[in-house]
């Protein structure tokens, strides 16, 4: 079976490199592609390649998928990193292309973080790929919808790469342990124990469960002492260290999560909210950064439902500023729990979002005079502010009927308050002021 396995590496490699699967019956993980019947095997079976992006989070299989398909289909296989590499180098892998294809060689051109390439360099890659110079592989770690244009999506078909499970990654482990391209010669002892907590810290990592276990086997021949080579909990300790989790802070895995907080919040489910805070503090996340998202949460999920949750984020955000790690992430999850256990109420953002594009959509009506200042004898004698009704002189401390819209907008709404927590009173109260209104004979 080892001869599945790349034993085309060149020695000291990493063990990832040397255990890099060369067909796909021995591919673990996206089983939605590679599966039985599924697409992308299908299309490997009946060589029938097409350019495509393969989006997902690293160690999951990116570029050994693209390593295998050039090998399964006999194509040459080609690099390029969009780290290092510009326009100059995708016209120089172009000619290369021509050349193999005339002597009846098809190319695989494999561009890794192909997200960071900019417009251009994009736009380099379009003729080549029409034409069917070169297969054009790309890998990216971000949503390719973003950082992609549309020219190029259009001829690449996108695949979306999932993190393994901990099976696949158990499967990935215990070959590794007995493959001789692996470390089968070392007779390791690993327990099942151990070994379900590597594949648990590699968190969907295929590659960094491979490299923990290097790690691991390293530090227990090192300290066996001549006996048989022990992976045990103390060395795992040691090569785990702090952080196990994985948390792409630029990149979608973070913003999923964070959008997983805030739905949590919104959903009113305190202890789901509570896991996602939890996981991205577990990934090493800033907690002033998820502080000061929980504040723009509790003024757009709950807002006049209950103004004390505005305030109860607000405080703690400063006792994070003020407490620092580990101190202050308790007041911040307080202020979660109360925010999802909190009456919803998005009224306020509805009506700040109405009223911005009504004024960006409509001409700029003059402030009517009544409402104008008048600090100074020309401007009073101008008009400004006369028959202004001061409202504290009023019944009820309100000028019924007075209107404080341009002429044009008058009776325009965008605040409706909903019927829950302190917004239903307010929506009394509103209801009580429009009947003073419509009893002075004049409109609101």
């Amino acid at each position: 079976m080892s001869d599945l396995f790349d034993q085309d590496a060149p020695p000291g490699q990493p063990l990832a490199a040397r255990l890099r699967p060369r067909t796909p019956a021995d591919y673990v993980g996206q089983v939605h592609l590679m599966g039985e019947d599924k697409p992308l095997r299908r299309a490997l079976e009946h060589d029938q390649l097409y350019s495509m992006i393969l989006w997902g989070p690293p160690g999951v299989g990116k570029t050994t998928l693209a390593r295998m398909m050039a090998e399964q289909t006999r194509a040459h296989f080609a690099t390029l990193s969009a780290v290092s590499a510009g326009v100059k180098d995708i016209r120089s892998a172009a000619e290369q292309a021509q050349q193999r294809r005339q002597s009846g060689i098809r190319t695989l051109l494999f561009v890794d973080e192909v997200h960071r390439f900019n417009k251009a360099q994009q736009d380099a890659f379009l003729p080549w790929v029409e034409e069917g110079v070169f297969i054009l592989v790309g890998a990216t770690t971000e949503n390719p919808s973003f950082e992609l244009n549309n020219a190029l999506l259009s001829r690449a078909r996108v695949h979306v790469l999932k993190p393994l499970t901990h099976g696949e990654l158990r499967r990935v482990l215990d070959r590794a342990l007995v493959e001789a391209a692996g470390l089968g010669e070392l007779a390791l002892e690993v327990s099942e124990e151990i070994r379900d907590m590597l594949a648990t810290a590699a968190d969907g990592d295929a590659r960094r469960v491979l490299n923990l276990l290097e790690i691991a086997a390293d530090m227990a021949q090192a300290g066996s002492a001549g006996e048989a080579a022990r992976i045990d909990e103390s060395i795992l300790e040691d090569v785990l260290g702090e952080s196990t989790r994985r948390l792409d802070r630029g990149g979608d895995l973070f913003y999923d999560q964070i959008s997983a907080l805030h739905k949590s919040v919104r959903g009113s489910a305190p202890d789901a909210a509570l896991y996602w805070f939890c996981r991205m503090l577990d990934g090493g996340a800033d907690p002033l950064y998820i502080a000061r998202r929980v504040v723009r949460m509790a003024s757009e999920e709950i807002g006049n439902a209950d103004p004390r949750a505005l305030s109860l984020a607000l405080e703690a955000w400063q006792v994070q500023e003020r407490l620092g790690t580990p101190e202050g992430e308790l007041a911040v999850a307080q202020a979660i729990v109360y925010i999802a256990c909190a009456p919803k109420s998005n009224a306020v953002y509805r009506a700040y979002n109405e009223a911005r594009q009504h004024v960006s959509s409509t001409g700029a009506h003059e402030v009517p005079v009544h409402l104008r200042n008048a600090p100074t004898a020309l401007m009073k004698s101008l008009g400004h502010g006369h028959e202004y009704r001061y409202a504290h002189d009023e019944p009820h401390a309100y000028a019924a009927g007075e209107v404080y819209f341009p002429e044009a907008l008058a009776g325009t709404r965008y605040y409706h308050p909903v019927d829950r927590g302190l917004e239903k009173r307010i929506a009394e109260k509103l209801d009580w002021l429009a009947s003073l209104d419509a009893g002075n004979g004049r409109s609101s």
